[in-house]
């Protein structure tokens, strides 16, 4: 919560782009829009982009350069001799004719989608939300689709709009890699919670009715005011009023949130509350302070549930933390195997030779088939951005990141009590970076869940046989759960110096094994 500051909440008109939730219906449902349409928009906001220094914008730009590269591309083979056009024409209304969306533009299109999500500003939103308008036109089982939309409209403050999105994806899925269900749930309770805090607020104060039809902007600048003035017993009212004419006409959660964060400094403020900085007034009028305590809490737990989703148990099923050098100490001496996720472990024999290790370490998505990948798992090594297979039962799971507070996020949301009974800390959190100390300007790429994990084991070099099965860096294809096959390879980290790097050391290498010890 912050701390109170002279702001006024936004009053929404009917022309604002990003009208509230409950007066913009659109936004719950998919308005139908032709891929030409999506294409110009995608065009126009493409020559909106100049060169500087916000990367994020960046990054756009270069994903609507590919896109509409694309695009022409296929423009040129589709009017040539190409027997399956990328893009098709189909007829509509009888004349005239409209753009299919092909596999090869989907990819594309959505990469623009998510870099637009990323920058978060107001005209990028609104791109976002024109491309999951456009792909869920024509393919309405669009897994990606469906999430994109959800969570653009998350960022936007329309939660109703974005639980719907975010059910219609996990309708059409199977694993929930993401957490998905769990931030649907998390919105459900935050916007539970924060109902509460306002009925509260309204009960206690019955005099704020009298403003709760009126304009937000004139009664929070009447409130900020009066409250300047000393006046906090005709304050109050108007600034609860205000409160309640956001939440009625649907304002976006985040303005909301904003308006009563400010709200409740305020409040402390004027209660002498300790830590607010504020002494007791008189003429306070803000009742007991148990009540102003107990909206101070929820208005914590709405945010908190809204960030990480209900926690059934804090503890996480009595995990225990392992420092770098307990991790050490628990592998030093036994052989080990790395399973690569790859089609020639996949469609491979080698499940019982793979479970007579010492020890099994398989990666994020990892699919077994007890025959081809073996049965056993024992050190589950992932990147902390999605969350498959951290339901499955290991001894040892090390989540890697390179930004402390997202991997921390991450493990908060996504860690499954029981499922687990060591977990890496901090000093495992990044190992080729953190450990290893070797920067961008050394090894500029992203390193893979797989290289970090491998370049730990070789650093630490207590393992008599350490040995990497079906390692062809991608070359066979991918083998993962299903829901993790629509997923690309992604292209931020740099398989071929990971493979120079690997072959540098190796001892020994067949079609299936690669020998490091």
């Amino acid at each position: 919560m912050t701390k109170a500051r002279t702001r006024w909440p936004r009053q929404r008109d009917a022309e604002d782009s990003l009208p509230p939730e409950g007066g913009t219906s659109h936004l719950a449902t998919v308005q139908p829009t032709e891929l030409e349409t999506c294409l110009r928009a995608c065009a126009a906001h493409s020559g909106k982009l100049v060169a500087g220094l916000d990367r994020r914008r960046t990054a756009l730009a270069e994903a609507l350069r590919n896109l509409l590269a694309t695009h022409a591309g296929m423009e040129q083979t589709s009017s040539g001799a190409s027997p399956i056009p990328l893009l098709r024409r189909t007829a509509k209304g009888g004349s005239g004719s409209a753009l299919v969306l092909g596999d090869k533009l989907l990819d594309p299109l959505l990469a623009v989608g998510n870099k637009a999500l990323d920058c978060g500003y107001e005209d990028e939103l609104k791109l976002a939300v024109l491309i999951t308008d456009t792909v869920l036109t024509q393919r309405k089982r669009s897994r990606a689709g469906w999430r994109l939309r959800a969570r653009t409209l998350e960022a936007m403050g329309a939660e109703t709009a974005a639980v719907e999105a975010y059910e219609q994806y996990l309708d059409l899925t199977d694993e929930d890699g993401f957490g998905v269900a769990a931030k649907t749930a998390g919105l459900r309770v935050g916007a539970e919670r924060q109902g509460e805090l306002l009925r509260k607020l309204e009960r206690d104060c019955p005099e704020a009715a009298a403003f709760a039809g009126r304009s937000v902007t004139d009664s929070w600048a009447e409130g900020l005011e009066l409250h300047a003035r000393g006046d906090w017993n005709q304050a109050r009212p108007r600034l609860i009023g205000a409160l309640l004419t956001q939440d009625r006409a649907g304002a976006p959660v985040p303005e909301i949130q904003e308006a009563l964060s400010q709200y409740l400094g305020l409040a402390l403020e004027v209660s002498g509350a300790a830590g607010s900085g504020g002494s007791p007034r008189g003429n306070a009028g803000t009742g007991d302070l148990a009540l102003l305590t107990d909206l101070v809490a929820l208005y914590a737990e709405q945010r908190r549930s809204r960030m990480r989703g209900p926690i059934g148990d804090p503890t996480f099923g009595g995990v225990e933390w392992t420092t770098l050098g307990e991790f050490r100490n628990r592998i030093a001496g036994k052989t080990i195997c790395l399973i690569a996720n790859s089609q020639r472990v996949g469609t491979g024999s080698m499940g019982a030779e793979i479970d007579a290790y010492d020890l099994v370490v398989r990666f994020n998505s990892y699919k077994i088939d007890p025959s081809a990948t073996g049965k056993r798992t024992d050190i589950h090594a992932t990147i902390h951005k999605h969350g498959f297979n951290w339901d499955q039962k290991v001894h040892t799971r090390l989540v890697f990141g390179g930004t402390s507070g997202d991997w921390k996020y991450s493990l908060r949301n996504r860690l499954v009590p029981g499922a687990q009974q060591y977990l890496g800390d901090e000093s495992l959190r990044w190992p080729l970076r953190d450990i290893g100390k070797v920067g961008a300007d050394v090894w500029p790429a992203i390193p893979t869940s797989g290289f970090n994990m491998l370049w730990l084991l070789d650093y630490l070099d207590v393992s008599p046989q350490l040995d990497l099965i079906g390692f062809d860096f991608y070359e066979s294809g991918a083998y993962r759960l299903p829901a993790a096959m629509k997923m690309p390879i992604t292209s931020v980290h740099e398989y071929t110096s990971e493979k120079a790097w690997v072959m540098e050391r190796a001892q020994s290498v067949t079609d299936m094994r690669i020998r490091l010890r």
